[in-house]
């Protein structure tokens, strides 16, 4: 709820309706939402099916292929609102980047009180390490039980809440529309590769020989299309240089 609050003050920054941004808000949550349960529900059908009550504790899984899933359908949901009613492309994507990495800093928090997506094992001196004892973590997200570890899921919603206030700023002195964008996927691609470092990587795809898992590859990705998104902005809006042109002219 704070994320939609806040679209709808960024919308006003960059001139766009606030309505518009507030529909395309929720239509694209909802998207995300039921794209990742109906992706749940397949994976665990033969278990649901025995078990039915199980699918209301299917908010507490959290896994790379969920979280990839529902940012792909609420994207694709974003992009055909977007086109359906004709709002400029840059200077909306501009009045969500803020909003959406808050959201995610939110997000992250409700992964660490369910305990999924946690970290590695942690020294049993670290004054802030977490230890889980619900069974239920364990039997959704694998959660080891009754070991420190490390909250993970904090590090990314202090990293996600610090790059929201940065893009703020951003908004607020941005010379032209689609530099903020730009520069949410590179802090996104930064904030998800630095803090892999401390999540288990079980489940999580390891590539490259484990050299990286399936999030950092994701993230190498942000960086780049941030990098991209910010280059084809300064490329487009340089100006033209002109060849001075010699004019001959018969002397008398």
């Amino acid at each position: 709820m704070l994320a939609l609050f806040l679209a709808q003050r960024t919308a006003r920054m960059v001139a766009v309706d606030p309505g518009y941004v507030w529909n395309l808000c929720v239509l694209s949550l909802f998207a995300a939402l039921a794209g990742e349960r109906l992706l749940l529900v397949v994976v665990n059908w033969s278990v649901l099916r025995i078990h039915p009550s199980w699918m209301l504790g299917l908010a507490m899984v959290h896994h790379p292929l969920l979280a990839g899933t529902g940012a792909l359908v609420g994207a694709g949901c974003a992009a055909w609102y977007v086109r359906l009613q004709k709002l400029p492309l840059a200077a909306t994507s501009d009045a969500l980047a803020a909003p959406l990495v808050l959201g995610l800093a939110f997000e992250q928090m409700g992964a660490l009180l369910a305990g999924s997506g946690y970290g590695t094992d942690a020294a049993a001196a670290l004054p802030w390490a977490v230890t889980y004892t619900s069974p239920l973590t364990a039997r959704w997200s694998g959660t080891p039980l009754g070991i420190p570890l490390h909250p993970v899921q904090a590090y990314a919603a202090l990293g996600f809440l610090t790059l929201s206030i940065f893009l703020l700023v951003c908004l607020a002195v941005r010379r032209r529309p689609g530099d903020v964008a730009g520069f949410c996927l590179m802090g996104l691609g930064v904030v998800i590769y630095i803090t892999e470092r401390w999540r288990d990587p079980e489940g999580r795809g390891l590539v490259f020989n484990g050299a990286l898992d399936g999030p950092q590859l994701a993230a190498v990705f942000l960086l780049f299309a941030g990098a991209f998104v910010l280059l084809e902005r300064k490329t487009a809006a340089a100006p033209a240089v002109s060849t001075p042109s010699i004019e001959l002219r018969e002397q008398p």
